[in-house]
């Protein structure tokens, strides 16, 4: 099981629509995700102050970036996200620096 992290920065002022945006997330793309070769055990993500953290416990990280890349149900949701979100070239991807266990 591998973990994984990202950081993104909601655009100023948008803070209410990221929010309300998340309350309904696309079946589609959260099916995208589930029926990918990921192995998805936990995905949460988390928000303060305008900032964006994600936290993934899954077993292919390269699996997942392949759906984000290459699914419809993925670029639809980021048509959604477009002026939400600060643009991020790597996806905020983080490298872990300590785990407890």
């Amino acid at each position: 099981m591998e973990r994984i992290a990202f950081h993104l920065a909601i655009v100023d002022g948008q803070r209410d629509a990221y929010r309300e945006t998340h309350e309904n997330v696309h079946d589609a793309l959260e099916a995208a995700y589930l029926e990918s070769d990921a192995g998805i055990e936990t995905y949460s993500v988390f928000e303060r102050d305008g900032h964006v953290f994600g936290f993934l416990e899954l077993e292919d990280p390269d699996a997942l970036k392949e759906v984000m890349n290459e699914s419809e149900a993925q670029a639809d949701w980021d048509k959604v996200m477009d002026g939400i979100l600060e643009p991020s070239e790597d996806g905020g991807w983080m490298d872990e620096v300590y785990r407890l266990r």
